[in-house]
């Protein structure tokens, strides 16, 4: 991934879940089988037709959290199956789909923790085979890696306490894997090789230059690892495995954002991603040998990631593209576009393929249809995408659902700032809708095209949404990108009441019921406003939101390792920067709030620490603001369990329903 998208993307690590959105592939059951039924055609959603008059029903939180939330896609050897993570059962679990149809089998059995896919063995052989996955224990993001034997045994293959661990993939003759763990010094992440037969493993790459893994070549004899200055600088080192050493590979003077992405199956050419002399990140090749290089891809928008097909024909590249994911096939030879099968119109993410090059698996989503797992034949017969899921909950119509519309306004400043504006199918002119300010996390964060559950059981409720992308945001160009460096909670906080207020300006919403939510970063934004803007807002939804920056950024874990110093540079140093700090945090000037608000912690959030929440709370409740607290025991920084969405996600609508509309807003079932 691209520095700036792997950058927000590290810090923001669980935020989708937080707001909403499912956390892998790119964003987070049903309650029979019917998530395996087929689709002979293309999946495109008919436009919603429902007539402003019409009776759109209000279907309950459970009924929306009946949607299955699936990522991660992994072909079996013989590219009979695809093995993907869903949360059908109330928890993550992994299961085999088969391509030619079928039911799918669940490959783990956890009531409590998520399971993740991760990778097939290549090599082995039979109906059943061996598989990496991972998951963490009760949302501390503290990520084991285990194998699940053909028996369906399992065994930890980063066992201990307290380190996290992460799959780094197979060789290319599948005779070896690599993990990377924290084991040896929690700030850092050195590289293990496991033999695929007999597990035993070596140390090869001991991490002493604090920097992050990238991608390590087919033959496990190169490694690329990005070594971070601050989020808009950072370096490609070199690891060669016949000297151990780890040399500078990319290094540019000023503020260039490289990220290394993957290794040619030869292993002489490291693609990467940058922004030298560019807004947006653009993709180049190197030859490792003569330092040569060629722009082999530079749209108008950035780059965020790029990877090798299984059979290496081809290069799969994302391009994030207006709030939308949008991919191009590139032949591995001579970069070359490939033209891709038919493919649906919406967002195309977590593109995998089968060991032959023959069959494509991918994500399909739009802001009506959660992802859905596909697959599609190369050439030929079966060359139209079939559905392996179907996981928007059948009892949902599809066309009550809200399509999301990006749009753009002029801020403070003059500056534009982009968004997406859904509207209830009940907003008009003459019946306006209370409406939300929705803040996404970060800081670098992005708000999408794209399902999220939570959005549309606010919507199908009545509420209109405004998911904007202020200053500081990803996806817009590293000037967009870099603007709210040392102004967090105050110029960004500008970008959002000028949103309020451009929402405040249309006909069919209701200017008088405007409130706020957000996850993470965007929590913060939530309590920032009601205490930093005390009069914009008439309540505030925060989820697992910052209150107080110096403890958040004094607790921050020790694997963010260099990532720490990134964030404060851009957000500033605790023990440099305290008075800035506390001047920004809402907890220290919550004597100006009087807005309500609801507020949603995980115990075990490793980020943003429970004192924070209970301390903003409190304060609160001595002022006798009215405040709401929902406190999950078995959470992290975001959702991983279905039950604790169901409840949390209610208590924010009969939180809007009593605090933001009352007895003066529409009518509620």
């Amino acid at each position: 991934m691209t520095a700036r998208f792997l950058f927000a993307l590290f810090l923001t690590a669980m935020l989708i879940a937080a707001c909403g959105d499912p956390p892998e592939p790119e964003s987070t059951v049903p309650a029979s089988d019917s998530s395996s039924a087929q689709q002979s055609a293309p999946a495109t959603d008919e436009p919603a037709t429902k007539a402003a008059e019409s009776k759109i029903p209000q279907y309950s939180i459970e009924q929306f959290m009946n949607t299955e939330q699936i990522g991660g896609a992994s072909f079996s050897p013989d590219g009979s199956r695809v093995a993907f993570s869903s949360n059908r059962s109330g928890v993550y679990n992994v299961y085999a789909q088969p391509v030619d149809g079928g039911e799918a089998v669940a490959l783990t059995d956890s009531t409590t923790d998520p399971k993740f896919v991760r990778d097939y063995f290549p090599n082995d052989d039979g109906d059943d085979n061996r598989m990496i996955f991972s998951g963490d224990q009760g949302g501390n993001e503290l990520d084991h890696v285990y194998l699940r034997n053909a028996d369906g045994s399992v065994v930890d293959l980063t066992p201990g306490e307290g380190l996290k661990a992460n799959f780094a993939g197979f060789s290319a003759d599948g005779s070896k894997f690599w993990i990377a763990t924290n084991e040896r010094d929690s700030s850092v992440f050195d590289v293990y090789e496991y033999d695929s037969e007999t597990l035993e493993r070596e140390m090869i790459l001991e991490n002493t230059v604090d920097a992050f893994l990238g991608p390590i070549s087919p033959d496990g004899s190169h490694a690329a690892l990005t070594k971070v200055h601050v989020r808009s600088d950072t370096d490609i080192l070199q690891w060669k495995r016949e000297t151990g050493e780890i040399t500078p590979l990319v290094v540019d003077e000023g503020e260039v954002a490289n990220s290394p992405e993957t290794f040619s199956a030869d292993g002489t050419h490291l693609f990467y991603t940058t922004d030298r002399g560019s807004e947006f990140d653009y993709l180049v090749s190197r030859n490792l040998e003569t330092g040569e290089e060629s722009v082999v891809l530079q749209p108008e928008w950035d780059v965020t990631y790029t990877s090798r097909s299984s059979g290496d024909s081809y290069l799969v590249v994302g391009i994030n593209e207006d709030s939308r994911t949008t991919l191009k096939l590139l032949d591995a030879t001579d970069f070359s576009e490939v033209a891709l099968p038919q493919m649906p119109d919406g967002n195309v993410t977590a593109v995998e393929f089968s060991d032959d090059d023959s069959r494509m698996a991918f994500y399909f989503s739009s802001s009506r249809r959660p992802s859905d797992l596909f697959v599609v034949g190369m050439e030929g017969e079966g060359s139209e995408p079939r559905a392996l899921t179907s996981s928007l909950n059948p009892e949902i119509d599809i066309d009550h659902l809200v399509d999301g519309e990006v749009i753009r306004f002029e801020s403070y400043d003059g500056m534009e700032i982009p968004g997406i504006l859904y509207r209830p199918h009940q907003a008009s002119g003459d019946t306006p809708v209370p409406a939300l300010v929705r803040v996404h996390g970060g800081p670098g964060g992005q708000a999408r095209i794209g399902y999220s559950a939570l959005n549309q059981y606010l919507l199908n409720h009545g509420y209109a949404l405004f998911d904007i992308n202020n200053r500081g945001s990803s996806g817009y160009g590293k000037t967009f990108y870099a603007a709210d460096d040392r102004c967090h909670g105050e110029c960004d906080l500008g970008d959002v009441v000028e949103g309020k207020q451009m929402l405040a300006g249309l006909e069919w919403v209701d200017a008088d019921h405007i409130g706020i939510i957000g996850g993470s970063y965007g929590g913060y934004m939530v309590a920032a406003a009601l205490a930093f803007a005390p009069e914009e807002f008439d309540v505030g939804v925060n989820i697992f939101g910052v209150t107080n920056w110096l403890r958040t950024l004094e607790s921050i874990p020790a694997w963010w390792g260099p990532q720490r110093e990134a964030l404060f540079a851009e957000l500033g140093d605790p023990a440099e920067d305290a008075e800035r700090l506390r001047r920004i945090s809402p907890l220290f000037h919550a004597d100006n709030i009087t807005k309500p608000m609801i507020v949603l912690q995980g115990a075990n959030d490793p980020r943003v620490l429970q004192a924070e929440s209970d301390e903003i709370v409190q304060a609160l409740e001595d002022n006798d603001v009215p405040v709401e607290y929902v406190l999950f025991d078995d959470e992290g920084h975001g959702f991983r369990n279905r039950a604790n969405e169901v409840e949390g996600y209610r208590a924010i609508r009969q939180f809007l329903d009593s605090h933001l509309t009352g007895e003066n807003g529409p009518e509620r079932e």
